[in-house]
């Protein structure tokens, strides 16, 4: 064999090593509880489909170009050095996907997917981000390090080829280079079939993570950066589709089209014309907090709050992302966009909101850190006479990207408040409980003291660190100093105040809630829901299944107004509200739809669908029932995000 075929199938081993131990790295430290090595071998098969599409890929210049003796890495020392930079170059580009897909794992428990780039647009504010979080020095170095020693091992394998091969004569024979290409060209098709190797192949296997696992992250980004294309703007099923979710979501009105409606004043009306304060709290996963039952007893003061306003302890976020969640809140469309956010899109980014119809109210928005990440401010834009306040308007110390701590954010908020004559709408968007953890709660504030806990307990209870514990302890400890203080204004009494999680955070729940909750991801997007007004709010915990998107529409259904719905949200409170359920999707392979007893979900790149009981008995009905359930939450949950999409585009101010 020709020293060049030598060199390139020991190099191409050297890749292989390389895929094949960081799918043993995913699988040992994110494999679910009970995943068996066997049961992952398929994934491992997958998998070295995928990587050897990339490996060959990767090699085939090498062998291409040296069917021409002149261009072999052994022609020349000048030669030597080209192809063992090429790889080395190579190799740092797998490295980065490797180090990229293992952090996408470790942060979402899904593969790195072309979604990333949202972040990588607000390039700044992330790697600030990344800096402050992780020992981003280290990691450079360890990762220079390693190419170093790979360039090395290239270079070293070489001249093994040499010391084994010199003085025999071997002939450069250019047909076997043609040959070897071939078999290359083969690999990266993938399949013995016209139809190529495709990443949504492994989606075939029995679980996500068995998919995820198989697929490498280099395969998945690639892949799915050409998703990340612009939603259609006309959905022909959309005609089909409207229909079902008028009849799902209880609009008995046959004089209106689509989902645009009038909705008259409430028999049981605020006349007051109260002050709102909502307020969109960062990373609030319900399974964490107390109000779910968790012995850490991370949040007692909300605890107590929710006892004493209207509680929905089965809320959940359309999706995981607080970009989405600011754009689910105030237009009230689940932001379906695969890979990309709404607000980073200037075809979606305008909306309508009912915000807008508040009748003689003064607008605030306030953020500790830049509006300009995720495009905050593109949302914030469809709000009329909006004043904002962000960034350097609060004074303060400085305690990572994302600005002064909760506490400060709260209290210079409030003295903004304090100023209004008028009736107002105030919009506070908490950022604390967010990585970098560790420098999320301010010195100065000696009244919070860190609780240290064992690291077991931690993870049992879904906390992955003190440092994680102690800042979501820290945002219910700037919650009660907020509202203690906001107690005493005059304008306490005449004020309703919302808070809602913008999403979850993946951990471990079964500690408090049944298995199910934790496997499906449900935990991602479960988060608490408030209404808390004492002097026209009475106390109760309510668990049927709502949504993100039906704040507005229960806000604006407690004021003695009129005013136009035209999107997905309802009034929670209405009398005639049937249904209780909220869409859910995710950033890679999902759309399902949740309600008071089932969880359906439905696999997009396979097809397959699951429908798991939530309580007992159902869980007892027969397969006949199952199958009627399943058969019309399928068609409900597609025709519901049909009807979402269309509705990014036809919902312009």
């Amino acid at each position: 064999m020709p020293k060049t075929l030598r060199w390139v199938l020991q190099v191409g081993g050297i890749f292989l090593l390389l895929f094949t131990l960081f799918r043993l790295t995913v699988f040992f430290a994110f494999r679910p509880d009970g995943w068996t090595g066997a049961a992952s071998v398929p994934s491992f098969l997958w998998g070295l489909r995928y990587d050897l599409r990339w490996i060959a890929g990767i090699l085939l210049p090498v062998t291409l170009l040296s069917v021409n003796a002149r261009w072999s890495p052994f022609f020349s020392e000048r030669n030597k050095r080209i192809w063992t930079s090429y790889l080395a170059i190579i190799t740092l580009i797998v490295f980065f996907f490797f180090a990229a897909g293992f952090g996408s794992f470790s942060y979402n428990r899904t593969p790195l997917d072309a979604g990333a780039m949202n972040f990588i647009e607000d390039f700044s504010i992330s790697i600030t981000m990344i800096w402050e979080t992780y020992p981003l020095l280290w990691m450079l170095a360890g990762l220079g390090m390693a190419v170093w020693f790979l360039r090395w091992m290239y270079r070293r394998v070489h001249w093994q080829v040499v010391s084994n091969t010199d003085g025999k004569g071997i002939p450069h024979r250019p047909t076997y280079f043609v040959i070897v290409s071939l078999v290359m060209v083969f690999l990266i098709h993938g399949s013995l079939r016209l139809r190529p190797l495709q990443r949504d192949d492994c989606f075939e296997l029995p679980s996500s993570f068995a998919a995820y696992l198989a697929v490498n992250p280099i395969q998945n980004f690639a892949t799915t950066w050409r998703l990340r294309q612009l939603p259609e703007k006309d959905i022909p099923s959309v005609r089909n589709a409207m229909p079902l979710v008028r009849k799902w979501m209880g609009i008995e009105d046959q004089t209106t089209q689509g989902l645009r409606r009038m909705v008259a004043p409430s028999s049981n009306a605020w006349e007051s014309r109260p002050n709102i304060v909502l307020v969109q709290c960062e990373s609030y996963s319900m399974y964490k907090s107390s109000m779910s039952g968790n012995p850490l007893n991370a949040t007692p003061f909300f605890d107590s709050l929710s006892k004493q306003g209207l509680f929905f302890d089965r809320c959940f976020a359309p999706h995981f992302s607080t970009a989405r969640a600011l754009f689910a809140i105030l237009f009230g469309i689940p932001d379906v966009q695969f890979f990309r956010f709404s607000s980073q899109n200037p075809q979606t980014v305008a909306q309508r909101t009912l915000i807008n119809q508040l009748e003689g109210y003064s607008k605030h928005y306030f953020l500790s850190g830049s509006p300009e990440f995720n495009n905050f401010q593109g949302i914030l834009s469809n709000i009329k006479g909006l004043q904002m306040h962000t960034g350097d308007y609060f004074k303060g110390e400085k305690l990572n990207v994302w600005g002064v701590s909760d506490r400060d954010l709260f209290l210079q908020s409030l003295g903004e408040m304090r100023k209004q004559k008028a009736p107002f709408f105030a919009y506070i968007q908490t950022a604390g409980n967010h990585r970098p953890f560790q420098k999320s709660i301010p010195a100065s504030d000696t009244s919070f003291k860190r609780v240290e806990l064992p690291q077991d307990t931690l993870l049992k209870y879904g906390f992955e660190s003190n440092d994680e514990f102690n800042s979501f302890r820290y945002s219910d400890h700037a919650i009660r100093q907020f509202m203690e203080a906001a107690a005493k204004e005059a304008f306490f009494s005449n004020t309703v105040f919302v808070f809602i999680g913008d999403h979850g955070v993946a951990g471990d729940a079964r500690a408090v809630y049944p298995a199910l909750w934790t496997e499906q991801r449900l935990t991602d997007q479960h988060v608490p829901l408030l209404f808390y007004a004492p002097s026209f709010i009475s106390p109760q915990r309510r668990s049927e299944v709502v949504s993100q998107i039906d704040v507005l529409p229960t806000l604006l259904g407690r004021l003695n107004q009129s005013f136009e719905q035209s999107t997905m949200g309802r009034d929670l409170l209405s009398p005639n509200k049937k249904n209780h359920f909220a869409f859910l999707t995710n950033t890679a392979d999902r759309i399902g739809m949740i309600t008071d007893d089932h969880y359906f979900s439905r696999q997009i790149n396979s097809g397959e669908e699951v429908l798991l009981p939530l309580n007992e008995k159902k869980a007892r009905m027969t397969m006949e029932r199952q199958d009627s359930i399943r058969a019309e939450l399928s068609k409900i949950t597609q025709a519901y995000a049909d009807v979402a999409r269309f509705l990014l585009f036809h919902n312009k101010p």
